[in-house]
């Protein structure tokens, strides 16, 4: 078994939790087209969610993952986003399969949730509220909690403070490379889902401590942990 029983649990939003992408294309697509340009597309979007909307915004205006706008293009575009993202933060967005069963355990089972994301958190309280999450957890860190976001340790590592949980007894459970840096750089264990957004790359590139399919799927694990 590759983890130990932890006393604490923080989960990531986008690509872990919450399918967004539907609601974060809608709103590129929509961007696009009020800038008088060709829409990108659910399939592009999905590889380049994943660091924040500023950054997605970013991607889209240049067509692709690495790279920088001209400051007048994004200084444009961004508040166009934000506005669409406002009015539909969740209208399209879904729970992956096995979210509910999953939080139902590890909250039944004692364990402390918290939910970090480098999401906004005037689109991660919404969010987790309209999907009908957000009372399972006991803290939310969204990406402006803080002054640093994931890759960065800090979110964390504040969360654990919180908890007043050691590092070496907490789990972190995502979906992308930024979160297995986040948690290795933290001094926590890394579970990963395969199915979420990581720039189209397979998860276990980034040798996390265990994949699980599905958030259901980690009971299993935790029950077989020391």
């Amino acid at each position: 078994m590759p983890i130990e029983k932890p006393e604490m649990i923080l989960i990531d939003v986008d690509g872990t939790l919450v399918d967004s992408v539907p609601d974060l294309a809608y709103c590129v697509d929509i961007m696009m087209r009020q800038l008088g340009r060709e829409p990108c597309g659910e399939t592009r979007v999905r590889d380049w969610v994943g660091n924040g909307v500023e950054r997605l915004v970013r991607r889209a205006l240049i067509g692709q993952l690495e790279g920088e706008p001209a400051d007048v293009d994004f200084e444009r575009a961004y508040p166009i986003f934000l506005a669409l993202y406002a009015e539909n933060t969740s209208k399209r967005s879904r729970l992956y399969p096995g979210v509910r069963e999953g939080l139902d355990y590890l909250k039944g089972a004692g364990y402390a949730l918290g939910c970090v994301t480098n999401k906004a958190a005037q689109f991660t309280l919404p969010l987790l509220k309209d999907l009908g999450i957000y009372d399972d957890f006991g803290i939310v860190v969204s990406g402006d909690t803080l002054a640093e976001k994931k890759p960065h340790p800090a979110p964390l590592l504040h969360a654990a403070e919180f908890f007043k949980v050691e590092p070496e007894r907490a789990l972190m459970v995502g979906d992308s490379i930024s979160d297995v840096k986040a948690a290795r750089a933290a001094g926590f264990r890394i579970a990963c889902v395969p199915y979420g957004y990581n720039h189209g790359e397979d998860i276990r590139k980034a040798g996390p401590d265990l994949v699980i399919e599905t958030l259901a799927a980690l009971r299993n694990e935790l029950e077989q942990a020391a």
